[in-house]
């Protein structure tokens, strides 16, 4: 006859507790990895298109470990990016505090997944196939239950269920909470984004590469993460791992600048390329004029201003953004302020 302890855990697996917390670090990190991989790169930012078998994979896992809706999830990082740190932004800790969104993100999350307007306007193109309508959008709990009974059943009723637990949390905690909460507040800034986005660390392994948030505001739509020499994104590492396996295609990634010797004038190539590396150009724009004297800063922050006010002008032709572009070199370089002068002589090397 079995001992209560026996029943209570022991399952299939007779594991020690130091296996178990690896179990359950394996199950939840193949979970961040179809948040970040599947429901983020691949179907809100259309960066890859991932082969049908992983595409089923990922939602079926999802489905059983989280019970989030592709549409639903889609549709809110949609509606965060668009409305990004304003009253409208369903997860900004800018404006709703900190506290707020990392430690109640799931519950700002299940508020928006009820408005029927986020999900009209932002939630177009994802999965609408009948396993979406009779299976995963129809019974959402159903796959939570029978992760739990296996669990139960692998690893016993004690451990089954922490592990269970684990599994619940995790996305909870970790997406809704940390990256839209501390991913917006605490970190390390690479690129001059409108909103308060952060790096909050450099090796992006615990969240899949999301860690790496302020480079994924720059570029939105990057398959990778990861940009700086430093900077490592696990979820990119499965990406290429899957498209040398034939399982997912790679559409776009971050541009990385090339330079060539300074034009005499700058020309539409050259608008161009500063208009595809508009971050690059206002990053070193800060790094070349960082040490300009106080006299001299206020004109430098003038120049900066009337040079990221380029971009906004995508309505003009481009003939006339252009000369407006060579007009910028001109006064930067006539200016008298050496820092200024250096960097016109390096935005007229991008190519």
């Amino acid at each position: 006859m079995m001992s209560m302890g026996t029943v209570l855990f022991s399952g299939v697996f007779d594991l020690s507790w130091w296996q178990l917390i690896l179990v359950a670090l394996g199950l939840t990190h193949v979970t961040i990895v179809g948040v970040t991989v599947f429901l983020h790169r691949c179907q809100t930012h259309r960066a890859l298109d991932l082969h049908p078998v992983m595409s089923h994979f990922f939602r079926f896992w999802l489905w059983m470990t989280t019970g989030m809706a592709t549409r639903e999830w889609v549709a809110i990082h949609r509606k965060h990016h668009a409305k990004c740190e304003t009253p409208d932004d369903p997860h900004s800790p800018q404006v709703l505090g900190i506290n707020r969104v990392l430690w109640g993100g799931v519950f700002l999350y299940v508020k928006e997944s009820h408005k029927p307007e986020t999900m009209e306007r932002y939630g177009y193109g994802t999965p609408d196939d009948w396993l979406e309508h009779h299976l995963y959008s129809r019974y959402v709990l159903l796959g939570l239950t029978l992760t739990g009974v296996i669990d139960v059943v692998l690893f016993g009723i004690v451990p089954g269920v922490l592990i269970l637990v684990t599994q619940i949390a995790w996305i909870p905690f970790w997406a809704a909470g940390v990256i839209n909460g501390v991913g917006h507040f605490f970190g390390y800034r690479s690129w001059p984004v409108a909103d308060a986005s952060t790096n909050m660390f450099p090796w992006g392994i615990l969240i899949g590469g999301e860690e790496l948030h302020n480079n994924h505001h720059a570029f939105p739509s990057s398959a990778r993460l990861s940009y700086k020499w430093y900077e490592f994104d696990i979820g990119w590492l499965y990406i290429r791992i899957m498209e040398l396996l034939g399982l997912a295609h790679v559409k776009r990634v971050a541009p990385v600048p090339r330079f060539v010797e300074p034009k005499v004038l700058a020309d539409l190539a050259t608008l161009q390329a500063v208009l595809v590396n508009r971050y690059d150009v206002l990053a070193r724009f800060a790094s070349d004029t960082r040490s300009v004297g106080p006299g001299e800063h206020d004109r430098v922050q003038a120049m900066r201003g009337e040079l990221a006010a380029l971009w906004g002008r995508s309505s003009a032709p481009q003939e006339q953004i252009v000369r407006q572009l060579q007009a910028w070199c001109e006064r930067a370089e006539a200016s008298g302020v050496a820092a200024l002068a250096a960097f016109s002589r390096r935005l007229r090397s991008y190519a």
